[in-house]
């Protein structure tokens, strides 16, 4: 079989498509390079932009990581080829958290729908309108998550009730720990060449009922977006969860995350990621029920619904991704 030949303008459209992917505050925590011998796109860790206090053990990094990982794999399809996809492929590398090699021809065609909705996900914290999402949609994003190893499930009322207390419970913890907030604010502030972090527009306002716990930042807010507003009165939350809590299965939930945000585009609708019970460990074995049948591990709280798109954050270029790749050593132990 004779390998596959990647011109410069796909491989860039290809590390375009990755680094389109969400990550938290807009850290981008990826390197990524080409392994010219194996035509294989490697993603490394970039700790250096990893959030100390927020997400001590990576786990973030990692679900960040995981939702590039999806991204370059729909794109590849997508021009044809089969993504060859290894989760931590050397031990002795522990940065190295994800190979996609350019395998034969594509045994399945790229869905079209989410190649093309990868290029206008992002997410919207703003208000969304009362309308519910469909049944049929909802099963297509518990199906999404399922393809790539992971659970979405969707609470009662009574039980996003609790979860969004949780939640709340979260923020008002992140607002009294002088570190985290600081660390949050660095992350916010107007673009610069850096492309990095959350322009003060995209954050969105405070909900008027104090029901849907928007993160703060604790940063200068937009005037746009100085006032409080009225959200949903009845927010559509899904958790998605994984059976196991080691890192290929933080990559794993990232993949699904991407996947149900993608599909989520795909149908028009909009998401905004609800993670600070997440950061706190005693809130985050709440956010599952023990009264699943299961004794999952969440990953991830998502807020779906109907609205307005919301400003977009910037991203690095491929250029700059590919260069600063090369220019950093890998880590080694």
């Amino acid at each position: 079989m004779s390998t596959p030949t990647l011109d410069v303008p796909t491989l860039e459209t290809l590390v375009s498509a990755a680094v389109a992917a969400p990550s938290i505050h807009n850290t981008q925590p990826w390197r990524f390079r080409l392994d010219r011998d194996t035509v294989a796109l490697e993603i490394r860790a970039a700790t250096s932009r990893g959030l100390r206090y927020a997400d001590p053990a990576g786990r973030a990094l990692h679900v960040s990581v995981g939702c590039a990982l999806l991204n370059l794999q729909v794109a590849v399809t997508h021009f044809g080829w089969e993504p060859v996809t290894r989760l931590l492929p050397r031990p002795d590398e522990p940065d190295l958290l994800g190979t996609v090699r350019l395998g034969g021809p594509a045994r399945t065609p790229s869905p079209a729908h989410l190649y093309a909705a990868l290029w206008r996900r992002h997410s919207s914290r703003l208000p969304f309108s009362e309308r519910p999402l469909p049944a049929a949609v909802l099963t297509e994003l518990a199906e999404a998550a399922h393809t790539e190893g992971a659970r979405l499930s969707r609470p009662s009322p009574r039980e996003t009730d609790r979860l969004l207390q949780i939640t709340t419970e979260a923020e008002h913890r992140n607002t009294a720990d002088p570190d985290r907030a600081a660390e949050s604010r660095r992350w916010v502030h107007e673009p610069d060449r850096t492309a990095l972090g959350m322009p003060p527009e995209a954050l969105g306002p405070q909900d008027f009922r104090e029901r849907v716990p928007m993160r703060d930042f604790h940063a200068h807010r937009h005037p746009a977006v100085l006032a409080a507003r009225l959200f949903e009165k009845q927010p559509s939350i899904v958790v998605l969860s994984t059976a196991h809590d080691r890192r290929t299965d933080w990559l794993r939930a990232g993949q699904a995350l991407e996947r149900v945000l993608l599909v989520a585009t795909a149908h028009g609708i909009r998401a905004s990621l609800l993670h600070q019970g997440l950061e706190w460990p005693d809130l985050r074995e709440q956010l599952v029920p023990p009264t699943s049948d299961r004794r999952d591990h969440a990953q991830m709280m998502i807020r779906l619904g109907y609205g307005p798109e919301g400003p977009r954050s910037p991203r690095r270029t491929a250029q700059r991704t590919l260069a600063e790749a090369e220019e950093a050593p890998s880590v080694s132990r």
